[in-house]
């Protein structure tokens, strides 16, 4: 196994999510709260055994009531809890956290200073059994927003040029470089989990369809021209080739959850990622309730597999 490289400082600021939450009736909740499992058939593999969630707000569920967690915004209907739910595993850990960049696995999270979350990894013992982990879209963008933070950013230049792609023009290469930067982070990452618990298998989870395949649906829905919605399309296929390529380098399972969503985008008559003005409680452009069952279900698919 390759030799870990040096932790860097990473500190990362979820102060922006609660106010995006305005108008979200979120009731915070102890992490043992039940929730309803999947439909589930023969046991999958990683039943019975230890179980730790890591991520960003894409694993934790974020804004979907019940909350806990503090700023992490941990929902007890996130994927991680369904399936925990169907598992129904020795014992289970949620370190994911709304915010989180790759740094965050190893570095604790902090907000002015004050700690958020403690280092991921700390979660992962030796006799963990299975780790599944969605993270690296936050590297994207330059705030803690990650990549709705660049569909924030092709919304606002929408107006100087709505027939062209300006977000395209803005950005020219620079979300692939900080791509190609984070890539290696990943891979470290992914090699401490294996070195802390050898025995566990480890599942990638990647993205949902944040915008559609046609950039014609968004007509009216979404304030970004055509031609950059096509072009965020491209950005979330190369995060999540990105997230592939560091699982299957790393002896990870990579897990697809963008098929499984497409066609349930925010621009959908029936979004089960939310569009940037949610209509039910979750963050813009995450999944709700339906969207991180459907997650979940493609995680239990891939452990039966």
């Amino acid at each position: 196994m390759p030799r870990a490289a040096k932790r860097g400082k990473d500190s990362t600021s979820p102060r922006k999510w609660p106010a995006l939450l305005a108008g979200c009736a979120v009731l915070a909740t102890p992490l043992t709260t039940a929730v309803a499992s999947p439909a589930q058939a023969a046991a999958p593999a990683g039943s019975g055994t230890s179980y730790v969630a890591l991520g960003d707000s894409y694993a934790a569920g974020a804004g979907i009531p019940n909350i806990s967690g503090g700023l992490c915004l941990r929902s007890d209907r996130s994927y991680g809890r369904l399936i925990a739910a169907s598992l129904k595993p020795a014992s289970y850990t949620d370190a994911s956290c709304a915010a989180a960049k790759v740094g965050a696995l190893t570095t604790a999270q902090t907000d002015a200073g004050i700690r958020v979350n403690g280092p991921q990894l700390d979660a992962v013992k030796p006799d963990t059994g299975l780790v599944t982990l969605t993270i690296g879209g936050n590297n994207l963008g330059t705030s803690d927003l990650g990549f709705v933070d660049v569909v924030a950013a092709c919304s606002g230049l929408a107006l100087t040029n709505p027939f062209g792609a300006p977000c395209r023009d803005f950005y020219k290469d620079t979300l692939t470089k900080r791509l190609d930067a984070v890539a290696p982070k990943l891979a470290d990452g992914l090699q401490r989990i294996h070195a802390k618990a050898p025995g566990a298998k480890v599942l990638v989870v990647g993205y949902p369809s944040v915008v559609p395949d046609d950039p014609r649906t968004c007509l009216g829905k979404m304030p970004i021209t055509t031609g950059d919605i096509a072009y965020l399309r491209t950005v979330l296929g190369d995060l999540n080739k990105m997230v592939a390529k560091a699982a299957a380098a790393n002896d990870a399972t990579y897990v697809d959850t963008l098929t499984p969503t497409t066609g349930h985008d925010p621009c959908s008559a029936d979004p089960w990622i939310e569009p940037l003005l949610p209509g039910k409680p979750t963050l813009p452009l995450h999944p709700n309730a339906t969207g991180e069952r459907v997650r979940a279900d493609a995680v239990l698919n891939t452990l039966r597999g």
